[in-house]
């Protein structure tokens, strides 16, 4: 799996397996940064989170948009349709629905051919 393409190009498709897969990635290195904010004493006020895990989610903005935007042109959207979380509730539900369960579109479509093909 290329990485740095994944993390990084808002351009092509990708399939679930790889949104997945990317979002676990994302999902542990939180979970890390957690962590060590706890270790090294960086936590707000009764806050789980800390110094470390602001810069790190600051960090994962730009990447996880950018896997976010791939996974919306396997649908054959665009990848302006991630806004969609910032509606409340429904918008994550329909998130979720759209990227994470949904088969990508059969064949090429405008944003590149079928990363399953």
């Amino acid at each position: 799996m290329d990485w740095k393409y994944l993390l990084t190009s808002y351009e092509g498709r990708i399939n679930r397996t790889k949104f997945w897969a990317c979002v676990g990635v994302v999902f542990v290195g939180g979970i890390i940064a957690m962590g060590l904010d706890n270790i090294l004493g960086t936590t707000f006020n009764q806050m789980p989170y800390g110094f470390i895990y602001l810069l790190y989610a600051l960090a994962m903005l730009y990447s996880i948009f950018a896997v976010y935007a791939k996974r919306w042109h396997d649908r054959g959207k665009s990848g302006w349709w991630s806004l969609i979380i910032l509606v409340p509730f429904i918008g994550a539900i329909w998130f979720l629905v759209e990227c994470g369960i949904l088969e990508g579109a059969k064949g090429a479509n405008q944003y590149g051919p079928d990363p399953l093909a």
